[in-house]
């Protein structure tokens, strides 16, 4: 992994995958797998340095890495769950880490049924979005309402993706499984943009 951060700014853009020319950066993928055994999460709270553990807020040892950054969540079952991390190989490659963790804390930790089960992306269109407009005209698909939130949420049937659409431009991709949904959301709506943009007076 060369490109820590997902920096894609840096390489020219592929247009044939991404006609707009801009490429969603991925923000927070959520990863889980089964360790396949019981865990004693008060025992892996004692001996782990890394770990918080407080039953009665939440059924689940938190635990962070720092590399690559990220937080689990490890439950009694043996299920856990990543979060934080900004692409897909690190996701794994952290969930891998924790499972190594308790394994050497002595637990017959496996690594069974690993999937991501969310990615979060986000960029910029850098222009301003008329979100009324849009709203009215895809009604269908859009919720919007300013003095709730400030975006516009669109929920786009495919790929199943949900979009928060702001009036600064800025966008915030959510629900994919593999990044290729979020790339393919935003090419949908990335026509749509442009229809709905504010003349600047």
């Amino acid at each position: 992994m060369a490109d820590p951060q997902g920096l894609e700014g840096s390489q020219p853009v592929d247009l044939t995958r991404h006609p707009s020319g801009i490429v969603p950066i991925l923000q927070n993928i959520v990863s889980t797998v089964n360790l396949d055994c019981k865990l004693d999460l008060k025992a892996i709270a004692l001996q782990a340095r890394n770990a918080e553990y407080n039953p009665k807020r939440f059924a689940a040892v938190i635990m962070r890495i720092r590399d690559p950054k990220t937080t689990a969540l490890i439950f009694a079952s043996g299920k856990m769950v990543c979060t934080g991390a900004k692409s897909e190989q690190q996701s794994k490659l952290a969930a891998r880490k924790y499972a190594r963790i308790i394994q050497k804390l002595g637990f017959p930790a496996k690594f069974k049924d690993f999937k991501i089960q969310n990615i979060v992306g986000s960029c910029d269109v850098k222009f301003p979005i008329r979100l009324e407009g849009l709203a009215y005209a895809h009604g269908a698909f859009s919720s919007y309402e300013p003095e709730l939130f400030p975006g516009l949420i669109y929920r786009m049937k495919q790929p199943k993706i949900v979009l928060l659409i702001f009036v600064s431009g800025k966008i915030v991709l959510t629900g994919a499984k593999v990044r290729d949904e979020t790339y393919a959301a935003f090419e949908n709506i990335y026509p749509v943009l442009n229809e709905f943009r504010k003349v600047q007076q």
